[in-house]
């Protein structure tokens, strides 16, 4: 299967290319659960993506807006798989308020490391009504 002469491929398949997605199921599994936009629809595993579509991808509480500039059906290295989208600069710019504003803003409840005490129960009960 010659990789360069691909003028579309299954989006699963890109996906999982890109790096997006660990494995080909996860991807799939991604598009049937409707976190994958292709040009503001949704779609079906088996959809054809090309050159020029736009995807919005939302994993793992991130969500990218990117346009395909390559395609390819087998995965490589991180740096080539990037070669394959341009992400939009709205898209980073979000993503990077997103992380900013969960580094600065921590649930109280994620510092504990085991059930809290009656004592804890209060003072979180009182941070969260503040």
């Amino acid at each position: 299967m010659t990789i360069t002469n691909l003028t579309n491929t299954r989006i699963d398949k890109w996906l999982w290319a890109a790096r997006f997605f660990k494995t080909r199921s996860l991807a799939t599994n991604a598009v049937e659960l409707g976190r994958i936009l292709q040009n503001e629809q949704r779609i079906k595993p088996a959809h054809a993506v090309k050159v020029g579509d736009m995807l919005e991808i939302h994993h793992a509480e991130q969500i990218w807006q990117v346009e395909v500039l390559r395609i390819m059906e087998v995965r490589s290295s991180a740096t080539i798989a990037q070669t394959m989208y341009a992400e939009t600069a709205e898209s980073i710019t979000k993503r990077q308020q997103r992380a900013e504003h969960k580094r600065l803003h921590t649930e109280p409840a994620a510092q504990l490391q085991q059930r809290p005490t009656k004592r804890q129960r209060r003072q979180l009960a009182n941070v969260s009504v503040e």
